[in-house]
């Protein structure tokens, strides 16, 4: 009798180690189908971002500084400031530009050589939305 139990006994825990071996299965299964619903949602609703609806403002200097140097951009607009330039990119050896959102008004600038030695002339003015372009002396 003690033999018959003992063989019962062994498929009660074999039995009870799929059982929770298909719970941990099905979770799985639960998780990966939820997390691929998330990303369906996100890549088809993306998030609304107020920077987007808003016309970007380009400020394009045709200059060239000589190899090493870089422009920085001063001005009275939203991210810039008379005390600190913004480094400008360089797109070739004679343009630089700087991308800049969140201009709603037109705003003075001037554009710097390594931020010290300020251009020459009265400042600039650029119009939001749109690309301003300039042709600084030094």
């Amino acid at each position: 009798m003690r033999k018959a139990a003992i063989p019962a006994a062994k498929k009660a825990a074999k039995k009870a180690a799929k059982k929770v071996a298909a719970k941990k299965a099905a979770k799985k299964v639960a998780k990966k189908a939820a997390k691929k619903t998330a990303k369906k949602a996100v890549k088809t609703n993306p998030p609304k971002s107020t920077s987007a609806n808003l016309p970007k403002t380009a400020v394009v200097a045709t200059v060239d500084v000589g190899f090493g140097n870089t422009l920085y951009l001063r001005g009275d607009a939203q991210g810039l400031s008379w005390s600190k330039g913004v480094p400008m990119d360089c797109n070739d050896a004679n343009a630089w530009s700087i991308a800049m959102t969140g201009v709603n008004e037109s705003f003075e600038y001037k554009v710097l050589i390594n931020d010290i030695h300020w251009s020459a002339g009265p400042n600039e003015v650029a119009k939001p939305g749109k690309t301003n372009t300039s042709s600084p002396s030094f």
